[in-house]
């Protein structure tokens, strides 16, 4: 027997899903809802409309059309948002670019991604004044500041407020195809150059959806709704802010942008603006709360999604001791970036606060629409015990299909149908999930990748060095921070400090190998470093001698 299809009106409207669809409802329900920029800019929803609008003939103007692809370098801002919007809507790609990539990975970014036009920040302008002459496909640059234009030896097309103002507020958006690529950043969560992930219209919307699904509608910890005020501390170029300005733009709240993040503004914000409702990685909680001032204020109100890495229970302890009330969720660059949230049960809210300390830091329950296992080796799901451990893989409708004219890695990640994360975990009789390893050995400090590899290879270069091994160990301010092992060649024993060794990673920072914080906090020298049966290094093994 055959499944029966619908049939189709030939007159029916197939309504695809597209982002400028998320601006109907704001406009109806809380057209007055203000959206805030620091202390420099306050509008409301319907100015939002307009200026969305403007931006897009602004674009146009300069030469934008459908396919063409829009970068932004900013902090959180008013603006970002309306880049949200406004350049997919046209049928423009926007590429969110990380601004703390080193020279070499932006230039490989721009240049793979082949950016068209570049709206940069007054602060991100030496960037690019540094490899200018290296960018191979940007026609027009257009700058973004809060203040008086600074010297720049790029060719300006204008400012970004001037070229608004004299833009038409009214463009007719079209009705796309809702498989239409609508957004790509990179990833560099690997060894080797970046990767470019690309969602579409369609992708976009359903993650809304299942966000809204996931952090929305559960009797819960936390809740997210429209009587909530939202600011983001993860950067606006990281996964859309995780997806939540889409969000909270759909179900009108009141939104608070803080650009660059500063400790007092964002306090300042955080009580002037009554915001409830942010999420960020555990090192800007931690700056946060470790705030001698932060004592001082009530943040009874404020609900928190910590991801990015993991938060510790001392963190999290720390944070419900001073009324802030958290809660971790996961996802990956790969993923949009929402797969579970570690929403508690009905029952467990009346847990004493240390009991829940345990369920509020696992990794979490997927959200509707998101079908997750863990698979042995062979690829064979395993037991939801608690105990079997097992690569975690994922489907749901809003994951990346694939990496950006990568064929060969986009194959990797999608083995056998499934998304592949590169995450180790267990999942409980309870069915919530907790990461217990990383299938690579990469390193995740403040929320951004460090590859072990990368930095076993760079010491590997030093000539005192005989043998290097790199790996992740727990930090309660950077959730992770690299440590090297190192053994030295018997003509040098005695003669090299492991300070020494610390300071040769320096000149890699200074030649855009690897970025500031890259740097191992320690370099400690050894007699021998652990190996397997085989001969490999044993990270593991390295990992339980120097965990703490």
């Amino acid at each position: 027997m055959t499944a029966r299809l619908i049939e189709k009106t030939p007159s029916a409207d197939a309504y695809p899903l597209l982002i400028k669809n998320i601006l109907r409802t704001p406009l109806q329900y809380a057209p007055d809802q203000e959206i805030v920029y620091r202390d420099q800019m306050r509008y409301t929803y319907r100015d939002l409309n307009r200026r969305i609008h403007k931006l897009a003939n602004m674009l146009a103007a300069a030469g934008v059309k459908p396919g063409d692809t829009v970068a932004v370098m900013d902090w959180d801002s008013h603006r970002y948002l309306e880049c949200f919007f406004a350049v997919p809507m046209m049928g423009a790609v926007l590429h969110t670019i990380n601004i703390r990539l080193s020279p070499e990975q932006l230039l490989y970014t721009i240049n793979h991604a082949e950016d068209d036009v570049i709206l940069v920040f007054s602060e991100f302008l030496p960037m690019l004044d540094a490899i200018k002459d290296q960018i191979k496909t940007v026609k027009k640059f257009i700058l973004l500041t809060d203040a008086e234009q600074p010297e720049t030896s790029l060719s300006l097309a204008g400012e970004y407020e001037a070229m608004l103002a004299g833009a038409d507020d009214h463009y007719d958006f079209p009705d796309l195809d809702e498989n239409t690529m609508a957004t790509t950043f990179y990833t560099t969560g690997t060894t080797g150059l970046p990767k470019g992930v690309f969602y579409s219209h369609r992708q976009i919307m359903l993650h809304t959806y299942g966000l809204m699904s996931g952090i929305c509608i559960y009797k819960s910890q936390l809740t997210l709704d429209s009587a909530d005020v939202y600011m983001p501390i993860t950067p606006m170029f990281h996964v859309h802010a995780w997806g939540v300005p889409y969000l909270c733009t759909m179900i009108g709240t009141k939104q608070v942008y803080p650009g660059r993040y500063e400790p007092e503004m964002l306090l300042k914000l955080l009580l002037t603006e009554k915001v409830t409702f942010s999420h960020c990685v555990p090192t800007i909680l931690h700056m946060l709360v470790s705030s001698p001032a932060v004592k001082n204020f009530d943040l009874s109100n404020w609900k928190v999604i910590i991801g990015g890495s993991a938060m510790s229970k001392g963190l999290c302890k720390a944070s419900l001791d001073l009324g802030i009330n958290v809660t971790s969720a996961y996802g990956m660059s790969e993923t949009c970036p929402l797969l579970t949230a570690a929403n508690m049960k009905p029952h467990m809210l009346d847990w004493d606060a240390d009991k829940q300390v345990a369920i509020r830091c696992k990794t979490g329950l997927p959200v509707p629409n998101v079908n997750l296992e863990i698979l042995d080796p062979n690829g064979q799901p395993l037991p939801h015990d608690g105990q079997s451990a097992g690569e975690v893989v994922v489907r749901t409708p809003w994951l990346t299909q694939g990496y950006v004219k990568d064929p060969e890695k986009s194959e990797e990640l999608w083995k056998d149908g499934w998304l592949h994360t590169g995450d180790v975990g267990i999942i409980d009789t309870d069915g919530y999930l907790q990461i217990t390893d990383r299938m690579k050995d990469v390193i995740k400090t403040g929320g951004e990748w460090i590859s072990s590899l990368e930095l076993e290879d760079i010491i590997s270069q030093h000539e005192a060095v005989s043998e290097a091994a790199v790996i992740g160990v727990p930090d309660d301010k950077w959730g992770e921070r690299p440590l090297t092992l190192v053994v030295l060649k018997p003509d040098y024993a005695d003669k090299v400090t492991g300070e020494d060794l610390k300071k040769f990673y320096t000149a890699f920072v200074e030649n855009g190998t690897i970025p500031k914080y890259g740097v191992p906090d320690r370099v400690v020298i050894t007699d021998q470093i652990a190996k397997t049966s085989v001969g490999k290094i044993n990270k593991k093994e390295i990992r339980t001698q120097y965990r703490s």
